[in-house]
């Protein structure tokens, strides 16, 4: 019987690998509130509360992401905005993290990547804190997520395939680990096996607003759901 080829682990980052929504989150969207409300002020008075978050949601809805509408319908500058945003002080106060996950990534068999819709400089100080960088054999923030010279974050489809030509890898060998369902729902299509970790998930938006029911089915398009990602050598036969 031939050797089935060891899978390959794409790891988001963010309430994936640690609990984002304890502290980072609040402050990212602090500031990132304020960037908008200053883009879509006038110049000299800050865009309303209500039109910052109309923004937000209605980009993030319609792209998947808010940076790539604040690029398209009001020419931001990408290596500005992530600056600003993820300017939010000292890691060590705001990290929260399981212990074990450093033995998690030992165990598990095939290589390990970080694909995270973060910044390298953000995504690299939060891995230092949690002590992964050894275990992943590539890092892929959003600065590398380009298709034809256009960023495409997750959950883009392009990028995906991409990435897997780059490296040369059957959709079928790879594991999307995520907590944000329609980034999974998107590799599924290509053919990715699929596992949603939800331990950290508190909201159904980016703002902050539409609590996320306690108990949520799994997707179709979902192989494994776990509460933690310590949890995963026990699905292995669902991701087989």
């Amino acid at each position: 019987m031939p050797t089935l080829p060891s899978p390959v682990w794409l790891f988001d980052l963010d309430n994936t690998l640690h609990d984002a929504s304890h502290a980072i989150f609040p402050a990212i969207s602090a500031n990132m509130n304020t960037y908008i409300a200053r883009v879509l002020g006038d110049g000299t008075t800050p865009a309303t509360r209500e039109a910052v978050d109309a923004a937000r949601i209605g980009y993030w809805k319609r792209y998947g992401a808010t940076l790539l509408g604040m690029i398209r319908h009001h020419h931001v500058d990408p290596a500005d905005f992530l600056r600003e945003t993820h300017d939010i002080g000292a890691l060590q106060d705001l990290v929260r993290f399981e212990r074990g996950l450093a033995k998690l990534l030992r165990r598990l068999p095939g290589q390990k990547i970080l694909l995270t819709n973060a910044p390298t400089a953000y995504s690299t100080g939060v891995v230092r804190q949690i002590g992964l960088q050894r275990h992943f054999a590539h890092h892929i923030a959003i600065e590398d997520m380009r298709v034809h010279g256009q960023l495409r974050p997750k959950p883009s489809k392009l990028m995906l395939r991409r990435l897997l030509r780059k490296h040369g890898l059957a959709p079928r060998r790879c594991i999307l680990v995520e907590d944000t369902l329609v980034n999974l729902r998107h590799a599924k299509q290509l053919g990715l096996r699929t596992a949603w970790v939800t331990q950290y998930l508190r909201y159904s938006a980016p703002i902050g607003k539409a609590p996320l029911p306690k108990i949520i089915k799994r997707p179709a398009y979902v192989d494994v759901k776990v509460k933690s990602v310590l949890r995963l050598p026990a699905r292995m036969n669902r991701l087989r």
